[in-house]
């Protein structure tokens, strides 16, 4: 054929190879799904090709539930036997359900921070909101004053400052999945004017601390990175002396 090597490719045996994808221990199912690379040959390491990957997940997939509007990014930071080990790199919200909340006769009211973890990750999270009618309420329209506005948006600033600032990534992604920030802003909010469909949009990783591996195993809820062959984590105290085996020839 005349595409040359593009046409071997499928042929020859043993090219790539499989590895699992491991999501971070904030989530229920841990193995996400697979991820297709070349092996090692010479001076390029598959590991090295491997780092830096972006997948993007469900959280209906991650958590094994119904809530499948809410969209992860897992980042691969580090690959021991056929694992990716991954750490959070964003959040979004599909457009589909985006386009549902938004409708007429209503304010939308959005504001967005950048802020930093105790952990030193600098993230910018985005806050989205909607004016809803109050009971009884005969008026067709529920528009806020700019006023009420600038108000609500200093509040939702307010709060996702507060609850990034105080927090490290882990505890920040556990407050994502259930979307508690969300409730606390809509109960803060009511005073000035009453919010629905309060969502954190967006997150996104700015910057990021030098690579720890002995963080992501924590993160992972696995010992300081001791692993075997196949991948699968060594058992022991932590920092425990783990002895190897005694070989029968070298």
């Amino acid at each position: 054929t005349s595409s040359g090597i593009n046409a071997e490719w499928p042929l020859r045996p043993g090219k790539k190879e499989w590895y699992d994808i491991k999501a971070p221990s904030m989530f229920t199912v841990r193995e996400v799904g697979k991820t297709l690379v070349t092996r090692t040959t010479g001076t390029k390491i598959a590991s090295d090709a491997l780092k830096g990957r972006v997948y993007e997940c469900s959280l209906a997939d991650l958590n094994d539930d119904e809530n499948a509007f809410r969209k992860f990014k897992l980042i691969c930071e580090d690959v021991q036997g056929k694992y990716c080990y991954t750490n959070f790199h964003g959040m979004d919200i599909t457009r589909d359900k985006l386009c549902s909340l938004v409708r007429k006769w209503q304010t939308l009211i959005e504001a967005y921070v950048d802020v930093k973890t105790t952990d030193g990750y600098l993230l910018r999270v985005f806050c989205i909101g909607f004016t809803k009618k109050v009971n009884k309420q005969v008026k067709k329209t529920s528009y806020a004053q700019s006023s009420q506005i600038r108000a609500i948006r200093k509040k939702m600033v307010d709060i996702m400052t507060k609850e990034v600032n105080t927090e490290d990534l882990k505890s920040f992604v556990v407050k994502l999945i259930p979307d508690s920030i969300g409730k606390d802003i809509e109960k803060e909010c009511a005073d000035i004017y009453p919010l629905k469909d309060v969502h954190i949009r967006k997150v996104k990783v700015l910057k990021k601390p030098k690579f720890d591996v002995s963080k992501l195993m924590d993160l992972h809820g696995e010992i300081g990175g001791a692993v075997d062959e196949s991948g699968e984590a060594i058992t022991g105290g932590a920092g425990e002396f783990i002895e190897p085996e005694i070989q029968d020839a070298v």
